[in-house]
């Protein structure tokens, strides 16, 4: 079947009317993406993030008359400066996005497999992972930085902590690559059903525990934290996370730009012992080991 593309550039404060009234105008699926490169990742809690400018693009049959779904939505009061329409050729879209998703690899013995392709590596720590709602899939740096990271760590015996913990996917290599067990936590429900569901796929669903933070044991401590969200969180949240990690716990932190290193590295420098910040493009990734 063919589809057509509708695209509509809004503001966060409109994201989800448009959303709305797009399904119920007959979209089959509908998107929200990045409008002007803007990162954005685990946000404050009680938050939501998105892009100042966010694309909302709804996915429709070929024969839908989109003129009468963009007047229906002008009808419901949601206005727009700009749109357009992008029609897909039967199954090239599908081949196409399957194409961008190749397996990746992470340090010495970490592979990320989507399921429609074969292991590089069969003998390797293979982790099958596929991109879409999955909240972080190793495609970006930060991401990157903590599996490279979690890849060179001495994981046998230890307990680890997942803090914004997404797709589940730094939780879940840990686990593959030796820990006994670990927690995931995130503000998100949807991100907590996405880590079941990953965790499940990957065989490691029994070991995995998964929460919202405030149901967090109380005073309960890890042998290695690793936490990937944003500078601002990072610093506010200094205090607990070191709270959350046993003296020698290997800490990594995440989601940080370069520019914003100093003010995390003071913030937790009273409680660890940090290495040199590790940098790729513009994001940086701090670890040490608690005091």
């Amino acid at each position: 079947m063919a589809w057509q593309q509708l695209h509509i550039a809004t503001d966060p404060r409109h994201a989800d009317a448009f959303q709305d009234s797009l399904e119920n105008l007959g979209a089959a699926a509908v998107t929200l993406t990045d409008g002007a490169d803007q990162p954005v990742f685990e946000p404050p809690p009680g938050a939501r993030p998105l892009w100042n400018t966010t694309v909302v693009t709804a996915l429709f049959e070929d024969g839908a008359d989109l003129d009468v779904v963009l007047a229906a939505l002008g009808e419901q009061g949601l206005a727009f400066a700009d749109h357009r329409v992008e029609p897909l050729a039967e199954q090239a879209w599908e081949r196409a996005w399957m194409d961008d998703f190749q397996p990746m690899r992470f340090g010495e013995r970490l592979w990320i497999v989507p399921s429609w392709s074969e292991a590089p590596e069969p003998d390797a720590v293979n982790l099958k992972l596929d991109p879409g709602l999955a909240f972080g899939t190793g495609t970006h740096d930060t991401t990157a930085l903590c599996l490279e990271w979690l890849d060179g760590a001495d994981l046998r015996g230890r307990r680890v902590l997942d803090f914004g913990c997404g797709s589940g996917v730094l939780a879940i290599a840990a686990l593959l690559l030796g820990a006994d067990a670990a927690v995931g936590t995130d503000i998100d429900p949807q991100a907590l059903t996405a880590s079941a569901d990953n965790a499940a796929a990957n065989g490691v669903g029994e070991r995995l525990s998964l929460c919202l933070p405030d149901a967090l044991a109380a005073e309960e401590q890890y042998d290695l934290l690793v936490a990937n969200i944003l500078a601002g969180p990072l610093i506010e949240l200094a205090a607990t996370l070191a709270g959350r990690c046993r003296p020698g716990a290997p800490l990594a932190l995440s989601g940080i730009l370069a520019d914003q290193a100093a003010a995390v590295r003071e913030a937790y420098a009273p409680w660890f012992d940090l290495v040199p910040t590790r940098q790729r493009g513009d994001w940086v990734r701090i670890d040490g080991v608690r005091r």
